[in-house]
């Protein structure tokens, strides 16, 4: 009989490369902050995604743009599980009016799933979008208007 022998964890990105996670020199750890961050870049690459995060955050966020040197949160409105082998996301998005919801929830996962198996080695297990709100092209035309003069010295 022969003995079993041991592996070191892998998981398989996309291509099908073994990236090992954990093994005979170590391991490696991913922060939640790095996974929650490539899922919100990989999420707004997607055509037809207005915004991420909810209404507080996307208001927060608008403030935090005014400030000259802030940098943008590539993070905001995406939670992220992460474990040893396996991650999970929930995303919050603002759609852009006209655009098929379930067709960019698909192309989010995706894109998401993609970004994630590539670039850290997990195994994405699910991809949860919350759509938040719809943009209406009037919209940007309120934000482009400059503000009335006060009635009242």
């Amino acid at each position: 009989m022969s003995s079993p022998t041991t592996q070191p964890a892998t998981t398989r990105s996309p291509s099908g490369d073994a990236h090992p996670l954990a093994g005979g020199q170590g391991t490696t750890k991913i922060a939640e902050a790095v996974v929650s961050k490539i899922a919100g870049l990989a999420a707004r690459e997607v055509g037809g995604v207005h915004a991420l995060g909810g209404g507080a955050a996307r208001a927060f966020g608008a403030l935090r743009e005014r400030i000259p040197g802030a940098a943008t949160n590539a993070s905001q409105g995406v939670s992220v599980e992460v474990g040893e082998k396996q991650a999970a996301v929930d995303i919050d998005v603002v759609v852009e009016y006209g655009v098929a919801i379930a067709d960019l929830a698909t192309a989010i996962r995706r894109n998401v799933i993609s970004a994630l198996e590539r670039m850290t080695g997990l195994e994405v297990v699910e991809v949860n979008v919350s759509v938040n709100d719809v943009h209406l092209p009037s919209e940007d035309a309120d934000d482009d208007r400059p503000a009335e003069p006060p009635r009242v010295a």
